[in-house]
């Protein structure tokens, strides 16, 4: 499989902090405990601790819900190949090789969702009603994550992802079935919560390498006239204050140090009613997706804290663009509010490492989504094993590169970096047309269409990179069936930069590889010289093509822009010939 090139990562190394200090809400800030403001930036380990439908591209699989999946898989394997599956994922999906790399790429957090039923019982499973079974493993999982953590001088955030009973009607979220009492209709179950953070609480007090404990991701639940609007409507909140007040009131019988976060309802964005909050040791965090990263899009938020002399955390955001995050992490960090994107790995392409399943996943998720017949139980179980062994692991994911530019530098440098060695020597040179510079849109590249703003916009959801595969911006990739990357739906007005180099320099005749529906044309401009056009029949097929004018090349760095002048199709490579 074709891989981009890690030279970005030499510019983003970082080294672990020597000692780390307990955080701390001071007024409108985080700081550590001499008072210094703290940034924190870093990803949410969606996927590890909790499955999502969306994750395995099961989305169409029941509501997605882990629970489902769990069902769906021991249909076809049994319960204790099963078993051995989601031990297998556990021990594999995250582990030290991935913190090492967020630290060296500059992130200095890690937010945890963590399943209840790793921790302890459903209520219901429970052989002394009321009486909490704690499991050990999980909370051994949580102390393991915890010395990675440490031993990069990064923080870990414990967020409490799918509480018991589940916290809301966005079912696959809080691993929820609706056919069981809910968080907010069963006491045991919230009596259950709070006692699950009294046991971390006791267990992590000491650490300071815990950030903060995210009591509640994410509430979205209509209180007080039911109507499938998510808590967006609520006005008071009272159950959900009156559960913080409870669950801060236990951690503080055995910890007085650590910070707080609350999350409002509706996805953690509806506040009124939960403030003031009495523990002062504790900040919001709002999560931001598909909307517009402007100032009003964030003013409510700041309002709360300038109102309640309380932090700022961006606690969950991404599934979007490069572009789009660039953009909402350059606005928060204006407002010295840090975040935590979502996630670090999945199967899909828009995070840093994309899970790249094996042949047989295809398959079941075929016959899970009602697409193919049923596979065979011993064929099932090896694709399983396989994907929880060897595809979930670091070192066997993609690494998109520009994903992590797009986060962590682009924000403060918007200058364009080569994605690949792109070279031209005396005997010529041949580069892929989606190896273009890394960089801002509008910089590297420009696209009609680059971000997913629907909530905003109340349209329907922009796939920016119609393709969804190697580059996340508004850039369309395709992958050919020979596996080969091509750019696709180049439109009007569109153009992508080359930085190349060039030895010795010297005149060389351009070729494209494109191909087109009806007639266009294309152009290229070097080192910012008078365009050059290349025409493009239209053809069933790929076309060599060859630029009527010789172009120079000067020794060392050239810049090559290639745009769309009213050209609409697919351009796969550009080639150099030395001497004509």
């Amino acid at each position: 499989m074709k891989k981009l090139a890690l030279a970005l990562l030499a510019c983003m190394t970082t080294l672990p902090a020597s000692a780390q200090t307990f955080l701390r809400a001071d007024g409108q800030r985080i700081v550590d405990e001499s008072g210094n403001p703290v940034l924190l930036r870093g990803m949410g380990l969606g996927g590890w601790m909790l499955q999502e439908g969306y994750m395995l591209q099961l989305g169409q699989l029941g509501s997605g819900q882990q629970y489902r999946i769990r069902a769906a898989i021991a249909d076809l394997i049994g319960e204790e190949r099963t078993a051995e599956f989601y031990r297998a994922w556990l021990d594999n999906h995250t582990r030290k090789a991935d913190i090492d790399m967020m630290a060296r790429w500059g992130m200095n957090s890690v937010r945890l969702p963590m399943h209840y039923n790793l921790l302890t019982l459903p209520a219901e499973k429970e052989p002394v009603a009321g009486k909490d079974t704690w499991l050990e493993d999980g909370f051994r999982r949580i102390d393991a994550l915890l010395a990675w953590t440490k031993a990069n001088g990064m923080y870990l955030i414990l967020d409490l992802h799918a509480a018991p009973g589940g916290q809301g009607t966005d079912l696959p979220i809080a691993d929820r079935d609706p056919a069981k009492p809910s968080l907010w209709q069963s006491a045991e179950n919230r009596r259950k919560t709070i006692a699950t953070w009294r046991k971390l609480a006791e267990r992590y007090a000491d650490e300071p390498g815990i950030g903060a404990y995210d009591l509640l991701n994410e509430p979205n639940w209509d209180f007080s006239a039911p109507g499938g609007e998510h808590g967006c409507k609520e006005t008071g909140n009272a159950p959900l204050k009156q559960l913080y007040t409870d669950i801060a009131a236990a951690i503080r019988q055995v910890d007085k140090r650590h910070m707080l976060i609350i999350e409002g309802n509706c996805w953690g964005n509806n506040y009124q009613g939960l403030l003031p909050f009495a523990d002062k040791n504790t900040a919001l965090s709002f999560h931001k997706y598909w909307n517009y990263n402007d100032e009003a899009a964030i003013a409510p938020f700041l309002k709360l804290r300038e109102t309640y002399n309380m932090p700022l955390w961006l606690g969950e955001s991404g599934e979007n663009s490069n572009r789009w995050f660039r953009d909402a992490i350059g606005l928060v960090e204006k407002h010295d509010i840090g975040w935590a994107f979502w996630p670090l790995k999945k199967i899909g392409f828009n995070n840093p490492y994309e899970i790249a399943p094996n042949p047989g996943w295809p398959k079941l998720v075929a016959w899970w989504t009602g697409k193919g017949p049923r596979p065979g139980a011993n064929e099932a179980y090896a694709t399983l094993m396989q994907l929880a062994r060897h595809d979930i692991r670091h070192e066997n994911n993609v690494f998109h590169q520009d994903v992590v530019d797009a986060m962590l530098r682009q924000p403060h440098d918007p200058s364009p970096r080569p994605s690949a060695p792109l070279q031209v020597t005396a005997e010529g040179g041949a580069f892929d047309a989606v190896d273009y510079d890394i960089g801002p849109a509008g910089v590297a590249y420009h696209d009609s269409d680059d971000a997913n703003y629907h909530v905003s916009t109340g349209k329907a959801r922009s796939q920016w990179n119609n393709g969804r595969t190697w580059r996340n911006d508004g850039v369309d990739i395709a992958r050919a069936a020979d596996e080969s990357l091509y750019v696709s739906d180049f439109k009007p007005g569109e153009w992508m930069r080359y930085s190349l180099s060039a030895e010795g320099g010297g005149r060389y005749t351009i070729e494209v590889e494109a191909k087109a529906d009806k007639p266009g044309t294309l152009t290229l401009t070097l080192n910012g010289g008078t365009p050059l056009t290349l025409a493009v029949p239209a053809g069933p097929g790929w076309q060599k093509l060859r630029v009527t004018a010789p172009a120079a090349l000067l020794d060392g760095n050239n810049l090559l822009v290639l745009g769309a002048k009213s050209f609409d199709g697919g351009v796969r490579a550009i080639r150099f010939e030395p001497g004509r």
